[in-house]
């Protein structure tokens, strides 16, 4: 008579970790939100200030495009918001999503209108821009539960 046997698997193994728990790990919450403070800081510096205070090359570049120093402004502001915004923990994710639209926008602009040596870069920024959306869901859900209480 021939048995065929499954070996047990003790109840005792520990589950397998999901995804979303290896990143709110401490191991990969130090290097995430460095990559937010980078990416912050590079929205309100690089990005943002150079658009807020006229720099030439930014008012060359919206007035060859016809949005003039109207779309500047809004533009900047925009990315100013965003960038501060990602250095807030209860606003990162959705910081993230904005940034990410923004960015979209930019790529299709780039594409269709500019034809320069940077159309990759809003493609580039949102990658990591989708990392922390994604790794910072959890503060939409607070984030929502906050505006319904206020409202």
């Amino acid at each position: 008579m021939s048995e065929t046997t499954v070996p047990a698997t003790p109840a005792t193994a520990p589950a397998a970790p999901s995804r979303s728990r290896l990143l709110r790990g401490r191991g990969a919450r130090i290097p995430l939100g460095a990559l937010q403070i980078l990416l912050g800081l590079f929205y309100v510096f690089a990005s943002a200030l150079p658009k807020l205070l006229a720099n030439p090359s930014a008012a060359e570049a919206f007035d060859k495009l016809g949005w003039g120093s109207t779309g500047m402004y809004i533009i900047g502001t925009l990315e100013l918001a965003g960038g501060v915004a990602l250095l807030i923990p209860l606003l990162s994710s959705v910081a993230a999503v904005a940034l990410s639209a923004l960015m979209v926008g930019a790529f299709i602009v780039n594409v269709t209108a500019v034809h320069g040596p940077y159309v990759a870069t809003p493609l580039i920024l949102i990658v990591p821009l989708a990392l922390i959306a994604w790794a910072r869901r959890s503060h939409n859900a607070e984030l929502v539960r906050l505006v319904r209480r206020r409202a």
